[in-house]
């Protein structure tokens, strides 16, 4: 092969290593694609590549190449560099231009030496000392400055000992290989400083998730809590569902790209509940608004009290000496007083909506509301206003009609932040993946009535981990977690009742997902002893 065509030869390898270094996202890997193509292209024997480290001002050792003592370390060898890092400044802040690599990055020229040995003018006795350690010969340097697209140095590329393709001898590094070299190192500090430019923008979309979700946190602690906790059991899942060989499922797979993508919109699930009132997602109690209204009820109750014995008193005083109408007054207000007392506690009791309501305890609120008193302007009043009937005779939970269509309202706040930024290609399904959470299988969820069929599996893996998350959370204020067992049997409900997906609960139970997720999250108590025998729902062959 002529000069000519091993340069064309070697022009072509330079395009198609700058095709693969495009193409590279894992950082370790680009270094060493860097590396090693910078020595197959000038035939050298070996190699270093250093990353300038500009806040501690010295150039870290990132990949080392040596074929001759068949040495390899940092990159995906997996055996790290212990070599100290080169100081570009010593102590005194003077600049170290001893050493052929400080000098080409502090100078950001290329330093080509046909042989250390004789150079004269850079500090070579490390290089020396290591030949006399391992018998190696080093002779010709090539070193490059990789300078980012705002012309900063970020990195420098030394090659040693270019060999003769036939003879195989020691050679000096010739001008071709020179602007090789350097045109390699243009393209690997491109691909170099994209490749950071996306890790920081990833790090930064990351750091503004964790932004909002903070601020939720900080509105409610008990969301902030369940928006870490969704996307890891999301993820525990996803998983399980990737690594199950049998069912109708055994033909899903994640690659990385999905991986992230699902974690992300785990991480967004509940992003609009940063525009949810705090006084409704913290509602703890019936009557709880910004205070427990209840409080207000205990001062009324007492002024019934006291203006039950100020008709006590006056009755006795205008008795006289007529003793059976005295004892009469007394005892009416004895019952009285303890009537009283036994609809404060009953009202209590009602206000933590800890069970399914009555119609009879809803009547019995409502016959109290009608008591009368006087309120702080003395004109007289029901006992119990609308708005407070209304919370008090809510027949599940604590949230009035309006209060949880408030809740429910933050899916689609979701759904419409989410659907307003202009996704990457590759997190292109995160609203989908976000948004469909509160769905059902029969199409009786919200907000949209979705379908099984109309859903991602990821999507229906995120529903799953939401409710069993919020059964089994134990930082709620309107209730207590649940145990396995307790939560397991209303998610076994939930798949006989169409709400989540069936094959995804089978999965759940038979990769055991909930109890990797109860070691990790839940609190001692809560882990009992499960009999999946009589969890409804569970197919024990499946």
């Amino acid at each position: 092969m002529n000069s000519s065509d091993n340069l064309l030869h070697r022009l072509k390898d330079l395009n198609e290593i700058g095709i693969a270094l495009s193409q590279q996202r894992d950082l370790n890997s680009l270094l060493e694609t860097i590396l090693v193509a910078a020595m197959r292209i000038t035939h050298a024997d070996a190699g270093t590549l250093y990353l300038h480290e500009q806040e501690q001002r010295v150039l870290r050792f990132e990949i080392l190449r040596n074929n001759t003592l068949d040495k390899a370390m940092g990159g995906t060898s997996g055996i790290p560099i212990t070599f100290y890092p080169i100081q570009l400044y010593d102590d005194a802040g003077k600049p170290n231009h001893a050493m052929v690599v400080s000098h080409s990055a502090l100078s950001g020229e290329t330093v080509n030496i046909p042989d250390a040995y004789m150079a004269e003018g850079y500090d070579f006795s490390g290089t020396k000392k290591f030949d006399a350690k391992t018998g190696y010969r080093s002779q010709s340097f090539l070193t490059v400055p990789m300078r980012n697209h705002e012309n900063e140095v970020i990195g420098v590329l030394q090659l040693i000992n270019a060999q003769d393709q036939k003879s195989g001898a020691i050679i000096p590094f010739s001008r071709d290989d020179q602007q090789l070299l350097e045109s390699l190192a243009s393209q690997a500090a491109i691909a170099l400083t994209n490749r950071h430019l996306i890790d920081q923008l990833e790090e930064l979309f990351e750091a503004f998730i964790q932004l909002i979700n903070t601020a939720i946190d900080d509105k409610s602690p008990y969301t902030g809590g369940h928006c870490a906790r969704v996307p890891a059991l999301t993820m525990m899942l996803a998983e399980a569902v990737n690594r199950t060989a049998q069912g109708p499922l055994k033909d899903f797979m994640m690659t990385d790209k999905d991986r992230r993508e699902l974690k992300i919109a785990g991480l967004l699930h509940d992003c609009g509940k940063i525009t949810t009132p705090v006084h409704v997602v913290d509602k703890a109690t019936k009557l709880h608004t910004l205070f427990d209204r209840i409080q207000l009820l205990d001062t009324r109750f007492e002024v019934l009290k006291r203006d039950a014995e100020i008709a006590m008193l006056r009755e006795i005083a205008a008795a006289g000496a007529d003793v059976q109408r005295i004892e009469a007054a007394r005892q009416n207000y004895a019952a009285r007083a303890m009537q009283l007392d036994r609809d404060r506690e009953f009202l209590r009791h009602c206000n933590v909506g800890s069970e399914a309501m009555s119609d009879e305890a809803q009547h019995r609120v409502r016959q109290i509301a009608a008591y009368q008193w006087r309120d702080g302007d003395g004109e007289a009043s029901n006992f119990l206003s609308e708005n407070e009937i209304e919370n008090l005779t809510i027949r599940g939970g604590t949230l009035t009609a309006a209060e949880r269509q408030i809740i429910n309202h933050h899916i689609e706040v979701t759904i419409k932040m989410l659907e307003s930024l202009p996704w990457p290609r590759h997190l292109k399904n995160v609203p989908e993946y976000a948004g469909g959470h509160h769905e059902r299988m029969d199409g009786k969820g919200y907000p949209r009535g979705l379908t099984r069929e109309q859903m991602s599996v990821q999507a229906r893996v995120m529903g799953i981990a939401d409710i069993f998350e919020a059964l089994t959370a134990k930082d709620r204020p309107y209730k207590k977690g649940k145990t396995l067992t307790e939560s397991l049997t209303i998610l076994g409900k939930f798949k006989l009742g169409g709400h989540i997906d069936p094959d995804l609960f089978d999965v759940f139970i038979r990769e055991k997902v909930y109890l990797d997720y109860a070691k990790q999250f839940l609190a001692p108590e809560q882990i009992d002893n499960v009999d999946l025998g009589k969890i409804p729902g569970v197919n024990l062959d499946s």
